[in-house]
Formats: C-alpha cells, sequence, structure tokens
C-alpha cells in the first residue's frame, strides 16, 4: 500500500497545511528561521513550500559544536569567546549557553536494501545500545528503515524498549531483487509514498523524515543514518533533502557502514560512491560522516562520537539584524580561546527567514 507524498499534495503548493494521517500528534513549533540549500547548490529541483517555516518569532537558534586542532571538543567556551555572522555581519547575541539541554529528538534510519544484509545485525545491535545509552527523561526517538521505500518502524517514543523492538525486527528488503525479503512498514506502517521507487531510497528518506517528523518538533533534533550512502531511485535530489534537514532545524549524521563482498570483494573502492555524497548531504546540517567500514568496534566508536557531540553542543541565539523578507541568510559561527586563535565549528550554514511585512518588498 502507497500513500502519496506530503510534498506531492496541491494543497501543499497553496500554502495550506496538511495534517499528518500517521503517528503521533505533536504541537507546533516554536522554533527559530529555518535554512534550505545554501547559496550555490543548484542540486535541489525547486525551493521548498514556504509553509514548512511557521513560527511566531524572529529569534534565531543555531547550535553547534566547537573542536580544537587535535579535534578534541571544546566544552566550556563563554559568550565573549563566539561570534556569529549572519549575512557577514555580526550578531549581537540574546543568549549563550555552553551546554544546550533542551529535549533530544533523535531519528534513526536504518537502511534494509540489499546491500546491508550481513552488516544489519551489526548495526541493529550498535543502534540499540547507543539509545539505551543517550535517552534521558523528555528525549525521544523514532525508527526509519529505507530500501526501495521508506518504511516508519516506531514513532515518537522516550521508551528504549519500544525502539530496541523495532530496531530488532527490521529486514532486508529487496522488493523481489537478490536479498532476502522484508515486510514494509513491519512497525507502525510506511510512510506516504508516490509510484514505485526501487533500489534505495536515500534521498527520499532524509527528505521525508525531515519535513513529516523533525520540523514538528522543537528543541535539538538529529538524524542518524546507517547506510553505504549509496541511493538508487529517489524522487528527491540530494539539494532537496539537505533543504528539508535545514528547514527542520536538523543535524544530519551519517554512519558510513559497507559490505565489501557486495562491491565485488575488492574493498568498497570498487563500483562505490556512496561516500563523497554523503559528506555533501551532511555538512551543510552541521554534521558529518563517520566511515567505520564493516567493523563492528569502530561502529560503536562512532555512535559514542555521535553522543559525545550531541551532549556537548552549544546554543546561541539572537534577532537577525538584517531584513527579514524571506531570502537565505548564510550563517558563520568563529570561536577561539587562549590556546587557539580559530577553532574548528560545526554548525548548519544558513536558514531561510519568513517575510517581515514591515521589511518585504
Amino acid at each position: 500500500m502507497r500513500w502519496l507524498r506530503l510534498f506531492a499534495i496541491p494543497a501543499i503548493l497553496a500554502g495550506v497545511a496538511v495534517p499528518l494521517t500517521w503517528g503521533q500528534d505533536v504541537p507546533s513549533p516554536d522554533a527559530p528561521p529555518v535554512s534550505t540549500v545554501p547559496p550555490g547548490d543548484n542540486s535541489a529541483a525547486s525551493p521548498l513550500p514556504r509553509e514548512t517555516l511557521h513560527v511566531t518569532s524572529n529569534l534565531v537558534t543555531e547550535y553547534f559544536t566547537v573542536r580544537d586542532k587535535r579535534n578534541a571538543l571544546i566544552p566550556n567556551l563563554t559568550k565573549s569567546d563566539c561570534s556569529v555572522f549572519d549575512d557577514r555581519q555580526q550578531q549581537k547575541l540574546v543568549s549563550f549557553k555552553a551546554q544546550a539541554t533542551q529535549p533530544l529528538t533523535i531519528g534513526m534510519l536504518i537502511d534494509t536494501s540489499g546491500s546491508q544484509q550481513y552488516l544489519l545485525p551489526l548495526e541493529q545491535q550498535a543502534a540499540d545500545q547507543f539509545l539505551g545509552q543517550i535517552l534521558r527523561p523528555k528525549d525521544q526517538a523514532f525508527v526509519i528503515s529505507f530500501d526501495i521505500g521508506v518504511h516508519l518502524e516506531q514513532d515518537f517514543t522516550g521508551n528504549v524498549h519500544e525502539l530496541e523492538a523495532a530496531i530488532n525486527r527490521v529486514q532486508i528488503n529487496t522488493g523481489g531483487g537478490s536479498g532476502q525479503i522484508g515486510i514494509p512498514g513491519a512497525g507502525q506502517g510506511p510512510f506516504p509514498t508516490q509510484g514505485d521507487p526501487k533500489g534505495t531510497v536515500l534521498y527520499d528518506a532524509v527528505f521525508e523524515t525531515s519535513t513529516q517528523k523533525m520540523n514538528l518538533q522543537t528543541g535539538r533534533k538529529a538524524l542518524i543514518l546507517l547506510t553505504d550512502g549509496e541511493d538508487e531511485g529517489s524522487d528527491m535530489k540530494i539539494g532537496q533533502a539537505i533543504a528539508a534537514a535545514q528547514n527542520a532545524d536538523t543535524i544530519v549524521y551519517v554512519i558510513l557502514i559497507a559490505d565489501p563482498q557486495f562491491y565485488g570483494g575488492y574493498g568498497i573502492s570498487m563500483g562505490y560512491s556512496g561516500g563523497a555524497a554523503m559528506h555533501d548531504l551532511t555538512l551543510p546540517t552541521g554534521g558529518h560522516v563517520i566511515n567505520v567500514g564493516h567493523n563492528g568496534k569502530k561502529l560503536e566508536n562512532a555512535f559514542d562520537e555521535i553522543e559525545e557531540e550531541l551532549r556537548t553542543q552549544y546554543e546561541a541565539q539572537y534577532i537577525p539584524s538584517t531584513p527579514l523578507n524571506g531570502s537565505f541568510h548564510a550563517v558563520d559561527v568563529a570561536c577561539h580561546d587562549s590556546q587557539e586563535p580559530k577553532l574548528k565549528v560545526q554548525a548548519r550554514k544558513g536558514y531561510f527567514s519568513i517575510p517581515n511585512n514591515d521589511n518585504a518588498e
């Protein structure tokens, strides 16, 4: 059974909010302006509908992490150590927190296409352990599998046992291909889909979870993808997936895990190109790629690294000094300390502002 994707519904284009037909009800966000594809990225076929940007304040919230030259996280910077630039203009910070404490929402996206058949048990074990460690009271997560379609296995919950059960029941699904055939949407049903996508609809998965799940949440948000990074058959382009994640103010992490035997037994360099695309997908959102090959210990370490980052985030808030006319605002965050004049900052690259009637042309 397939439902029409949210982005295909004409009412969206008319600016009419469309109620979700699956999942639990969540409050409308009171969030800062959100971003889309950064300047220079022409891979998106068209801009995302502006109706995703419903906010009641001009306040922008920027979450970021800071590392030194040895790549170690810096946890105790102060407001005077960091500057935020919006369209190249330094902003006056309304607030600055050295450790973000807002509830955390995590989307766990698991590649269940044929290329992951021998890696899936390893991924399930590590994902179970990660969610058991990171979730605290008021945090929540959901589980998605993606292959020839995008499937909601477990909706928002803070119950670790329910999340583990969902992760452990996902199956490889090639839709009649070379791998084991699973049951799409074995949890709480499939995402809306259109037509008959085939292969590994990775970009569709990021787009749909961002627009239909993360966009309705407030606070800190992250998608974690367990995949070899190869997309086959998505309706969405990579730029549209990036835009959707940025518009939902969501960090995207990719744990790159690939089976060399699937790519001919010559390592993942033969016939494999997922790594470069995943760097392009993650960096504009403030995330990054962690390549673990097919090593179980490296996979555990990757989850530990993501957990440490999410627990060591800074939060800076400001009201943009530049006109809010619906244009793209490039954002840059710069930090320093007594030891290093310029530290490495990991943050989203910008956002689309909501037109202000007083400033709109």
